[in-house]
């Protein structure tokens, strides 16, 4: 298939583009949230309009109220998010959390689903249990409890996890911490008994959790997929989740480079235009063939997932590592290339430079995804 989106792809992608240019801006959303120091770190009211334009149901089929479109269309819509730096839900939400919920039963969609798409809803998901990726080890308890289960343990760095209607736990039913069997998928509302939160903000701004679960009491309509058989559920929303954190990392990328591209046209040293020194120019053009190689990749990843391709996994991983490469070059040079204005917080490319930070350890960072790679190619 080709590298580049056809046309109601792209008309998506121009009405997200000028969606977020408006509404989701870093003055309107992330610094005016930040310097509030709001507890959700998101407005919901933009949520709200993102619903508005269809944004939260892209990956929720149409008899649920949804688009039923796929992970190409997130992906136009987060790599617009990741352009303008715009907190929100969406990743977690309306890509994780949605394509889990595709394993549910009818009464658990029907009790989720509506609200995120209606942007009244908001989810995360609670997976990793250390200051690294690592969801092939699952520590945290879930023990049969009458025609339940009780969930005990703690999940670390839960995405939105203080402001979530309901979090999906990754727990362990049966075997040890690192078997591959064994895991099952929760629904966990934010009213459950005996779940607390230690909320941490995020060097980009956003807010997560340290989340612990007391006994956590759950009836047996909380299980999504199968008992002891959630794992290739875990996986397939960690591919999507993955791919879609590659998506926006590369609009991390493109607006980190369209920033400073436009700052080249503009700083004058020694009476010239800084953008006509050649020494930067050749430096910008590395950047830009940097960031196009890794949207190409995303846009390839998302296809093999649509198109149920039994590489999607691989490929996701791909994603990731190029283009955690890719936008770690762009804020780099960003702000080398700004020169000391670049170090303040006065300039949005600092800002580029947190969110890089952030998105590259979400779903793991550029080293764990090239060892996948390597091992999945049976290096």
């Amino acid at each position: 298939m080709p590298l580049y989106h056809d046309e109601d792809q792209a008309m998506l992608a121009e009405s997200a583009s000028q969606f977020m240019a408006e509404q989701g801006n870093p003055q309107k959303q992330l610094r005016h949230w930040r310097d509030k120091e709001c507890k959700d770190g998101f407005g919901h009211e933009l949520w709200k309009q993102f619903a508005e334009m269809g944004f939260t149901g892209i990956l929720v089929g149409e008899d649920h109220g949804g688009l039923g479109m796929g992970q190409v269309e997130a992906g136009i819509v987060l790599e617009e998010i990741g352009r303008n730096l715009t907190p929100s839900p969406f990743l977690t939400s309306s890509v994780l959390a949605a394509t889990a919920l595709k394993h549910a039963s009818d009464d658990a969609k029907g009790r989720w689903l509506p609200g995120m798409v209606e942007g009244e809803k908001v989810y995360a998901v609670a997976i990793d249990e250390g200051a690294k990726h690592r969801p092939e080890t699952i520590r945290t308890k879930a023990e049969k409890s009458g025609n339940g289960f009780r969930i005990s343990g703690q999940k670390d760095f839960v995405i939105h996890g203080a402001s979530a209607d309901m979090m999906i736990v990754a727990a362990r039913t049966s075997g040890s911490d690192s078997d591959e069997d064994g895991i099952t998928l929760f629904a966990v509302p934010k009213d459950a008994s005996g779940m607390s939160h230690d909320a941490v903000r995020l060097v980009d701004s956003s807010m997560a959790t340290h989340t612990k679960f007391d006994g956590v009491e759950l009836d047996g309509d909380a299980v999504i997929g199968e008992v002891d058989g959630g794992r290739a559920v875990l996986n397939a929303m960690l591919t999507a989740g993955r791919i879609g954190a590659a998506a926006e990392g590369a609009g991390v990328a493109r607006g980190a480079m369209d920033m400073t591209i436009d700052y080249l046209k503009q700083r004058k040293q020694f009476g010239k235009l800084i953008g006509e020194f050649q020494a930067l120019q050749h430096r910008a053009s590395h950047l830009y063939s940097e960031v196009e190689i890794a949207r190409a990749v995303v846009i390839k990843a998302a296809q093999m997932l649509d198109g149920g391709s039994e590489q999607a996994d691989l490929m996701a991983s791909v994603a990731k590592a190029k283009v955690a490469k890719a936008a770690g070059l762009a804020v780099r040079e960003g702000v080398q290339m700004h020169g000391g204005i670049g170090m303040t917080d006065e300039y949005d490319i600092g800002l580029y430079m947190k969110r890089d930070r952030a998105l590259q350890e979400f779903l793991g960072d550029q080293y764990y995804h090239a060892g996948r790679v390597a091992e999945m190619s049976g290096y």
